[in-house]
């Protein structure tokens, strides 16, 4: 029923179960998994994005320092990314699942959505941090967004917030 699955991970523990999700249906269905790391501002713990105006956020130090140090973060993060979706590669490879990973930068929930229309997938395991009402309004919701907007199936992991 399944043959490629997306599964789409961020770097917060709540990642790690979704990824059990994903694995899991690739086991049981014999599929090949692609994990997705969407590089996001929006993501927790990503540095902030870079404001119009650096004093702003950092009054007592030039322009150039602080743009100095927001790249450095971002590659940080960027590299954290990295690391955490091969060590989950490695997880699957391990269970003898074939399987891809990717990071991206983008829009979250539009870049799942994309990635797995061109990858054909027939699903999409993605987490939702229990975000309902004006709270999901104002913050957003990837698993909302994706539920509605993907070609797929979608399996939504509810994960703490």
């Amino acid at each position: 029923m399944f043959n490629r699955i997306l599964v789409a991970l961020d770097l917060s523990p709540a990642g790690q179960e979704v990824l059990e999700k994903g694995l899991s249906l690739a086991k049981a269905y014999g599929a090949s998994l692609l994990l997705l790391h969407v590089l996001s501002a929006e993501e927790e713990g990503s540095p902030l994005p870079i404001p119009v105006n650096m004093d702003e956020i950092y009054p007592a130090v030039g322009n150039e320092l602080t743009m100095e140090v927001w790249q450095q973060q971002w590659q940080t993060f960027e590299q954290e990314g990295l690391d955490t979706l091969e060590k989950r590669r490695q997880q699957a490879l391990g269970l003898g699942i074939h399987c891809q990973a990717e990071q991206i930068l983008g829009s979250p929930g539009k870049i799942i959505c994309q990635r797995a229309k061109e990858d054909n997938s027939d699903i999409i395991v993605v987490g939702h941090r229990g975000r309902w009402g004006i709270s999901e309004i104002l913050l957003g919701s990837v698993g909302n967004y994706v539920f509605h907007h993907a070609h797929c199936c979608v399996f939504v992991v509810p994960t703490p917030d």
